[in-house]
């Protein structure tokens, strides 16, 4: 982020997509394998863009998979490799405009915050990042507890480019990386590529765009192998006691203890008889 603008700017190719949809198609692909449930946005006309119905759909989605006890692990990613999400439909945004309908900040909306309510999903979630993702669609990134890149995907935040706010990303960016670096992506709105990205720690991994969806469910895989009691304790405990004093955050005591559960005996067991647990 030191060069210039046009230095600096990782294009993203516009390239042509279908112009006439399927009205009837879900914007949401939902499936589970095994113990992991893996959400597809599927708006690639749109670039993915998060349209009224796709989040509606996504919250749908996160809480259900969120209450189901065989999912113990959730894969968010997009359709195709033109984009992983485009951040929010401004066709929509404008339309309203033109009729006149009011903007409703996120927060105060009827229904949950979306990236909020992706954020305190019990279950780890990865985002499989198949393409560029930017403003709404980065803060989506942002939302996730791993992210994994095509190595051909973009970043930004243009939203001070379009007078918009980056509400999400302002509160969760400089909590990931040095809050100069935060601010000078916020405040410029210029992209950055994936070396940039997994320099600052935003990636966990970056791979050829057509393994990135198999990276991240052999990811999944494996978590998905480990103790559920456990790593729910684990995400609970990682979000809720983040700005917490250090003795506030020790002695938090949120949701089953895995000290107390079957699955720790289950654990030992299993170590003891040399076999795989089974939770």
């Amino acid at each position: 982020m030191t060069k210039t603008a046009k230095e600096s700017e990782p294009s993203v190719k516009m390239t042509a997509v279908d112009p006439k949809p399927d009205i009837d198609a879900a914007e949401l692909i939902v499936e589970t394998r095994g113990h992991v449930r893996v959400l597809t946005m599927n708006r690639p006309h749109r670039r993915n863009a998060l349209s009224q119905r796709l989040v509606h759909e996504m919250l749908v989605a996160f809480v259900e998979a969120n209450a189901d006890p065989e999912i113990r692990v959730i894969v968010l990613t997009g359709v195709g490799d033109l984009s992983f999400c485009s951040g929010a439909d401004l066709k929509d945004r404008r339309e309203s405009d033109d009729e006149g309908k009011p903007f409703i900040p996120f927060t105060q909306n009827v229904e949950r915050y979306l990236f909020e309510a992706i954020l305190e999903t019990n279950k780890p979630v990865i985002a499989a990042i198949n393409g560029p993702a930017v403003a709404g669609g980065f803060e989506l990134a942002l939302a996730c507890d791993i992210r994994i890149a095509a190595d051909h995907a973009v970043f930004g935040m243009p939203e001070a480019k379009r007078g918009m706010g980056a509400h999400f990303a302002t509160v969760v960016l400089p909590r990931h990386i040095p809050s100069g670096i935060a601010f000078e992506i916020l405040f410029t709105g210029e992209y950055f590529d994936t070396a940039q990205a997994e320099r600052w720690g935003l990636l966990n991994h970056v791979v050829p765009k057509d393994q990135v969806f198999d990276k991240a469910i052999k990811l999944a895989e494996a978590i998905a192998r480990n103790a559920p009691v456990s790593i729910r304790r684990m995400k609970e405990t990682v979000i809720k006691s983040s700005g917490l004093p250090l003795a506030a955050a020790m002695r938090l005591n949120e949701g089953v203890s895995p000290y107390q559960s079957e699955d720790r005996r289950e654990g030992a067991r299993a170590f003891a008889e040399k076999r795989e647990p089974q939770w």
